[in-house]
């Protein structure tokens, strides 16, 4: 009797077609700094210097979360690689950081052709609306390790920024605004409370369609996160931003102190932008306590900008004419030691 690598579960030529079929998908991502194609052992990208002659180099890795077993629920896999690039991507971004290039790790117990092209479908729509290349990747097929039908998404960003345009938090000052720019649901963070609440508490089915949402639940859940890179990209170029936070573990109270100077505190004005129709509902269905909110999710701000109070205007309206739909949302003010560095107050 003789084994084999099939036999074991692992087909090397299903691998190999499965490269084949995407490399016209991932071609649409090629930057003019690209230096090689996929199937590679390493993706190439040569590094303008006429553009950043003082480079800094700014990368980010992240996944998806459990928001894949929403996917995987629902059989619907064309969003969720938007989700697994905005994650990386918009990571970089907040440090003024132009995102470059892209590569992604998906793990599957088999493969599925169907899905697995899904699965890289979007995330080549996320390099896109990033501006930034899909240079390789890795296909791990495990059988034993998932079960029939799962999968796991990791990804991996590099950007770059001139080092006398970082974005650091250290020019944050008392008197300087907030503007938050708004999310369009979940994105891809707190699904294991979502899903503790939608499925065991609520037993809600995926296509239940409570009250207050524009669709069933499942898709609600399944919405990719935005992706700000390209307006941000935009009103850096204009002008001079102090502070960039993006929403996502940890909510308001762990991802605002993250870039606020030690002396200084956030003070986010409650009601000064429309909550969306998931979180009330989350709170309802869960009973979920309002802090338990502002740490687990964005409740409807994605992304956060601090400015000096003389651009505020400008800047809204700037944001406005790129699609966004910006709000004032706080202020800086001085931080006593014992405070909390986020507080929360009537405007």
């Amino acid at each position: 009797m003789t084994a084999s690598y099939q036999q074991a579960g692992v087909n090397i030529d299903q691998a190999n077609l499965f490269v084949k079929r995407i490399k016209p998908l991932v071609k649409k991502t090629a930057r003019k700094e690209v230096m090689s194609g996929i199937g590679g052992f390493g993706g190439l990208f040569h590094l303008d210097l006429k553009r950043n002659p003082d480079p800094v180099l700014v990368s980010s890795t992240d996944g998806v979360g459990t928001k894949l077993k929403i996917a995987q629920i629902l059989k619907r896999h064309d969003t969720i690689g938007i989700d697994l690039v905005a994650m990386c991507v918009n990571d970089v971004i907040v440090q003024g950081a132009e995102p470059l290039f892209f590569l992604d790790y998906l793990a599957t117990g088999k493969i599925r052709m169907g899905t697995s092209i899904a699965i890289v479908t979007g995330i080549v729509k996320g390099c896109l609306d990033a501006g930034c290349a899909l240079i390789g990747g890795e296909t791990a097929e495990m059988p034993g390790f998932y079960n029939d039908g799962e999968y796991d998404l990791a990804g991996f960003s590099v950007g770059v920024v001139n080092a006398d345009r970082m974005i650091d938090g250290s020019e944050i000052r008392v008197g300087d605004r907030i503007i938050g720019i708004a999310s369009n649901g979940l994105h891809s963070n707190g699904y294991s409370l979502v899903r503790k609440i939608v499925f065991e508490i609520a037993s809600l089915d995926p296509q239940a369609h409570p009250a207050g949402l524009e669709c069933t639940i499942g898709e609600e859940m399944l919405k990719p996160t935005r992706i700000y890179v390209k307006p941000l990209l935009n009103i850096i170029k204009y002008f001079h931003i102090k502070g960039l936070v993006h929403i996502t573990g940890g909510g308001f109270l762990d991802n605002i102190p993250r870039i606020v100077p030690l002396p200084c505190k956030a003070v986010i004005y409650r009601d000064s932008w429309p909550i969306l129709p998931i979180f009330t509902l989350l709170k309802e269905l869960g009973n979920v306590e309002e802090i338990e909110l502002l740490r687990v999710f964005n409740m409807g701000v994605g992304m956060m900008m601090i400015v000096s109070e003389k651009d505020v205007i400008e800047i809204m309206d700037r944001l406005v004419k790129l699609g966004e739909k910006p709000y004032c949302i706080g202020h800086i003010e001085k931080r006593d030691p014992e405070e909390s560095p986020v507080i929360f107050s009537v405007p």
